[in-house]
């Protein structure tokens, strides 16, 4: 149905790469079936490739899988898998409850396979491939979201519109103290974009954002005040999180993203271990005021006016 448009690169990776599904007119199926039916692409396609791994290693019997066909590259199993999803039909019952319930269920080591942050389906951006969506990833408060961590400051390239929250020089991409507070810079960057409800794609500079806000508000604004607000987000976040249960070890990536990448560029990569997370979070958690176990301080949620 051409009402629905073409998949982008999310919906590809997920429904289509991830499946081992290579046909294209598969993909846009599938694409116009997860718009159709309300599924996230990205939590459908990681859903039905975790079921697809855990039936190829036998954690899955012929008798639960039922009619669907979990083979990596069927096109035909991804699309039926879809709609059993979504009616929550034979085995898509049970993948309807998402990767981390299933994995929980399944046991035998699967959640080291489950690719998930808190509960939440990575995106199809790989975190062994980039830093900061390694750290973002983990220190999300809604998890492995792509869109959350974005930001710049470790090359040139967008380095002036950095230029009035102190970062002059790009700040050396590796696990540092100075990293993790440039990390923090970006995610209440990021929260800014949200509650302005501004889109990331647009070429729109910090400075035309504050311009923005304050001729639809009419405040007198600046900054300081929109980065505490976004501090103000995050923390509260983080707060909901721990009151639901949520700990600092939480804040961590499946095993397989400690692991190298088998073939192609990432293979040879080096990739930082869970002692050297560790410090990063720590290090993350100090700036955000938040203590060693990542609960924000009383003295913290006051200056945020959250006392």
């Amino acid at each position: 149905d051409p009402d629905y448009g073409g998949p982008e690169y999310e919906t590809i990776g997920a429904i289509g790469s991830n499946c081992g599904v290579e046909d294209v007119k598969a993909i846009c199926k599938g694409h116009e079936r997860c718009n159709a039916l309300g599924l996230d692409s990205i939590s459908a396609g990681s859903t039905i490739a975790f079921a697809m791994e855990c039936r190829e290693n036998g954690l899955i019997t012929d008798k639960e899988a039922g009619t669907l066909d979990l083979t990596f590259g069927s096109a035909a199993g991804m699309l039926q898998a879809l709609d059993m999803i979504a009616h929550r039909e034979g085995i898509g019952d049970f993948m309807a409850e998402g990767c981390l319930r299933m994995a929980k269920k399944l046991g035998h080591g699967t959640e080291g396979i489950a690719m998930t942050v808190k509960g939440l389906d990575a995106a199809m951006h790989d975190p062994r491939g980039s830093l900061q969506l390694r750290i973002g990833y983990m220190l999300n408060p809604h998890g492995a979201d792509h869109c959350s961590v974005f930001g710049g400051g470790t090359s040139p390239m967008g380095l002036p519109d950095l230029n009035k929250f102190g970062i002059l020089q790009p700040v050396k991409d590796e696990l540092s103290a100075k990293r993790l507070s440039l990390f923090k810079l970006n995610h209440l960057l990021n929260m800014v974009n949200d509650y302005l409800v501004i889109c990331l794609m647009p070429n729109i500079n910090n400075e035309q954002k504050a311009e923005l806000l304050k001729a639809v508000t009419g405040w007198n604004t600046g900054w300081v005040e929109m980065l505490q607000v976004a501090e103000r987000i995050l923390t509260l976040m983080r707060l909901f999180n721990l009151r639901e249960g949520l700990t600092a070890a939480d804040d961590e990536l499946p095993e397989r993203y400690y692991q190298p990448k088998t073939d192609g560029v990432l293979a040879t990569k080096p990739i930082p271990d869970r002692a050297a997370m560790a410090e990063a979070r720590q290090w993350y958690y100090y700036y955000m005021g938040w203590d060693t176990n990542g609960v924000p301080t009383p003295e913290k949620l006051a200056e945020l006016g959250l006392a």
